[in-house]
């Protein structure tokens, strides 16, 4: 009885190969998506979202745009990540980078505004397209951000809870960014309320399956 010669599949056909351009392009739509959303929180004035109380905070304090501080305060975080042993992926790395020239680049074409419903239904874009944002770039399964990745390694290494060391880790940075004159304000309070359960439902529509 003859045996049937097995197909050989080419590494290259592997799902998570084909899939990698689609991967791509939804990783960096999502970061430069992430970047405006930023922006839009800024330029309502109504309070950032809770890393950004501190990144606004330090701009304000060096003198340098918020984009650089974006950058650079990631780029510090990935050397935290050494000892909690956390690995950096290329979604990390883009992160890291393409939020905070996005950022930038926003900041310098999106004027202030003045009017109050105006600067109101920025948040409300900012909250929803923020949340689209994040689950693009999660759903990717590239690498997490640099503050995801703090999250996530501390409470490997603490062994605490997802909320308590997420919620510990940004009332931290919302303080010392409000101390340092970064804005805290209505739209930072809707945006820690609203962006969990926002990005919850949105993450099935954003997975990548890597395996079927």
């Amino acid at each position: 009885m003859s045996r049937r010669p097995r197909a050989l599949t080419p590494s290259t056909d592997r799902p998570e190969s084909r899939r990698l351009p689609r991967r791509l392009v939804q990783l960096y739509a999502g970061l430069v998506l992430y970047g405006i959303t930023m922006a839009l929180f800024v330029r309502a004035e109504l309070g950032v979202i809770p890393w950004d109380v501190l990144h606004q905070g330090l701009s304000r304090q060096l003198g340098v745009s918020m984009g650089t501080v974006v950058i650079a305060v990631s780029l510090l975080l990935l050397l935290v990540w050494i000892p909690l042993r956390e690995r950096p992926g290329i979604g990390t790395l883009s992160n890291a980078v393409v939020v905070g020239l996005v950022l930038d680049a926003t900041l310098a074409v999106l004027p202030p505004v003045e009017s109050l419903p105006l600067r109101v239904l920025f948040v409300l874009a900012g909250v929803l397209l923020n949340a689209v944002a994040t689950a693009a770039y999660i759903g990717v399964h590239l690498g997490p951000g640099p503050r995801d990745g703090l999250m996530t390694g501390l409470v490997r290494r603490t062994g605490g809870s997802v909320l308590i060391v997420r919620t510990s880790i940004e009332v931290i940075v919302v303080v010392a960014g409000w101390l340092l004159g970064g804005t805290v304000g209505l739209a930072t309070v809707l945006y820690a309320l609203a962006i969990g359960p926002l990005v919850q439902v949105l993450m099935p529509r954003f997975q990548v399956r890597l395996y079927r």
